[in-house]
């Protein structure tokens, strides 16, 4: 190697004072590596400010906001090491020759730096990328996250690859070494390689989405979906806490999405009123003239009253007795009102699936269930809905002669003394 004058200039100088020779070559090392620290030192702190300076310049200029993105993730900053690890890279063989131990520890030590540099540019890189992403519609409801983490520890492999190979001079790059590697990996990344599975899965199949409402009763999970990378996904309960769910067990277990009912045209109403059962009766002539008076059901009593006593007539049925024939119930008619009032009301869409029905009697009395769909799909504004379209149905009941079943209070028990 051609000897580089300038670096040994008081190694020179002390030979000519008349010391010694070793402690002339170590003296000049010192001294001129102490110098070249203060000088790197200079260099880098005006490449950084110089690169990143022009870069948010730059960045300012531009309608992408990638660069943006990559002056957050520090990006100039990295980039600007690059040109004093260049010169470290070059002074340290020169400076450095004549102890050969010390020089090879110093190039050693720049190249594993070197490495970890071009890692760290790497990484910001893809972080800028990913944030990039996230703010175009097509990926901002992608596990993003996970992907930059499968790259990210790809890169850190290699890197650490190179520098074990820089450090021992070996190349681990045999059949027996990679199977043990594959070994090691495949049990110390055991959870990555399953989330990372997974994350391909679950965008695949269109499992989940970054903002996606979800339940997972297993884990306490019951909100919005805020981020899904390898190892976990991140839910925004209601109540502002946060709940952490293995990724894998997005695709081993059972979950709720209600991402289909937000897409929908509607959202479920399901709801029961209990009718005391003993409250059920047969309704009178005189009965069926005062429930007439209601709008919503006037013409259905009509109809249905033709029909029945055109049915009794023609089979001859005695109508002393009100069991004997067809005969209308109140709760058959508040049944009918029910389905007539739901029809009216602009909240409920009528498009979708809409039934009143009777499910089987409970010692709690008769179910009658409500099961359709309003138009709003915001949680306040459907509990909303619900809770007026119930609220009339209680207040209701009592024109019906029905009555809705409840435990006995201390003052019902009360009045039974």
């Amino acid at each position: 190697m051609q000897e580089t004058p300038w670096l040994h200039w008081f190694r020179d100088l002390f030979l000519e004072q008349g010391v010694g020779p070793d402690w002339a070559v170590y003296l000049n090392a010192a001294i001129v590596l102490i110098a070249l620290l203060l000088v790197l030192f200079v260099v880098d702190f005006i490449l950084r400010k110089s690169i990143v300076t022009v870069f948010r310049l730059f960045s300012d200029r531009t309608k992408t906001s990638f660069d943006d993105f990559l002056s957050e993730s520090n990006f100039p900053r990295f980039v600007a090491h690059v040109i004093p690890v260049l010169i470290v890279r070059y002074t340290v063989g020169h400076l450095f020759e004549d102890l050969p131990v010390t020089r090879g520890i110093s190039l050693t030590a720049v190249d594993v730096y070197s490495v970890i540099l071009a890692a760290l540019i790497c990484r910001s890189v893809l972080r800028s990328l990913r944030e990039y992403l996230k703010t175009k519609p097509l990926f901002n409801d992608k596990p993003l996250d996970s992907y930059v983490q499968v790259m990210m520890i790809i890169i850190w492999i290699i890197a650490m690859l190179v520098i074990a190979y820089r450090v021992s001079g070996e190349s681990f790059i045999t059949l027996t070494s990679l199977g043990a590697v594959s070994a090691l990996l495949l049990l110390i990344f055991k959870d990555t390689i399953l989330g990372f599975i997974a994350s391909i899965q679950i965008t695949v199949n269109d499992i989940v989405r970054i903002g996606d409402w979800i339940t997972f009763n297993r884990y306490g999970a019951d909100g919005y979906v805020t981020e899904i990378n390898l190892a976990t996904v991140r839910v925004q309960n209601f109540d502002n806490t946060f709940t952490t769910i293995p990724t894998y067990s997005l695709i081993s277990d059972s979950f709720q999405n209600w991402r289909g009912m937000q897409e929908s045209a509607g959202r479920r109403i399901k709801r029961s009123l209990l009718i005391k059962q003993n409250s059920v009766r047969y309704l009178t002539d005189a009965d069926l003239q005062e429930l007439k008076k209601i709008q919503l059901i006037t013409s259905y009593i009509e109809q249905r009253q033709k029909t029945h006593l055109d049915y009794n007539a023609q089979h001859g049925y005695d109508s002393s007795l009100i069991i004997n024939g067809r005969q209308q119930t109140n709760l058959g008619v508040f049944r009918k009102y029910i389905d007539a009032y739901l029809h009216k009301n602009n909240a409920i869409n009528k498009d979708l699936f809409l039934m009143v029905r009777h499910l089987q009697p409970t010692p709690k009395g008769i179910p009658v269930e409500i099961y359709c769909f309003s138009y709003d799909k915001n949680w306040v504004n459907y509990e909303h809905i619900q809770a007026d379209i119930f609220d009339h149905l209680i207040a209701a009941v009592k024109y019906f002669d029905l009555e809705i079943y409840e435990y006995p209070s201390g003052v019902d028990l009360k009045g039974e003394d």
